[in-house]
């Protein structure tokens, strides 16, 4: 039995406008969360297609449960999918959707009242689908996924749009499931929600993985970054150049200045910063996270 859910080796989709994704290596453990992340257009939803066998590769190999891709048969009755938003009928509860679903895919009726349960949809089980909010709705299209009782369950986006009370459901029924030993292979651009929950971390940039391996293994290799604030984007200007002439690496996002650099330098910076008659109104040193790591390693600056 394979200790890995997926591996992936030099897998690639060319179109002919270019790769989608191009000679892409990864493996995801059983049993982890992995989190999947790029900007818009990076090749996530191509891979995750390849993956579940609804678009063939160009090149390359990939396997999921020891299985090949080349034979999605062998391995798809063993894995859940949520690649776009859950379609259901609106008249029908919630319970009967899954009963119809369960009807279809040849599964135990049975399942399906302790599938609510375990989606937090218990009590409201029997309410119309179109009554359902937003969170409640992406819950529901967890379960349909989760109706094979799949080792590897795999969902590209599942909290879009919601807001941060259906994020908190969808991010503790993912950790609750990766604790029964279900491996989730999640994408999102919620980075801040990835890098509560996931082990893993996969990387993508312009259809390249640029970093797969633990979430610890990426935040270690980073560099603390200090935040700094002025009164004018004139003198943030001035802050970054500051920066650059100590040797070290900044940006401005959002009317931040993100300064690579030790927390010890904040206060060779606020010196500098008050010598050239600038006033900081935020200095901030602070260990590197997904996102400041993500904007690294994927060049996507705003």
């Amino acid at each position: 039995m394979t200790a890995l859910a997926i591996s992936v080796k030099d897998l690639s989709k060319k179109y002919e406008t270019g790769f989608a994704v191009s000679h892409a290596n990864f493996e995801v453990p059983l049993g982890t969360i992995c989190g999947f992340v790029g900007p818009n257009g990076a090749g996530k939803t191509t891979t995750i297609r390849m993956l579940l066998g609804l678009i063939t590769p160009t090149g390359g190999t990939a396997e999921v449960l020891g299985e090949s891709i080349t034979h999605p048969e062998k391995y798809l009755s063993r894995v859940g999918a949520m690649i776009e938003g859950p379609a259901f009928y609106p008249a029908l509860s919630g319970e009967e959707n899954l009963k119809v679903l369960a009807t279809l895919g040849g599964y135990p009726i049975e399942r399906v009242s302790k599938l609510i349960e375990t989606v937090g949809l218990a009590g409201r089980g029997g309410s119309k689908y179109k009554t359902y909010s937003l969170g409640m709705k992406q819950r529901l299209g967890i379960a349909a996924a989760l109706l094979p009782e799949p080792k590897v369950l795999v969902l590209d986006e599942p909290t879009n749009g919601l807001d941060p009370e259906g994020i908190q459901e969808v991010r503790d029924l993912l950790k609750k499931l990766a604790s029964g030993g279900t491996t989730v292979f999640v994408s999102s651009h919620l980075l801040s929600e990835l890098e509560l929950i996931s082990e893993y971390i996969v990387m993508l940039r312009k259809g390249e993985v640029v970093f797969a391996g633990s979430m610890q293994d990426l935040l270690m290799k980073q560099q603390p970054v200090i935040l700094v604030k002025t009164e004018s984007s004139a003198d943030l200007i001035k802050i970054v150049e500051i920066a650059h002439a100590d040797g070290h690496r900044a940006t401005i996002r959002s009317e931040v200045a993100h300064i690579e650099g030790p927390a010890e330098w904040a206060g060779t910076l606020n010196k500098k910063a008050f010598e050239a008659g600038i006033l900081l109104t935020q200095l901030s040193p602070q260990l590197p996270n997904l996102e400041e790591t993500f904007f690294e390693m994927t060049g996507d600056r705003s």
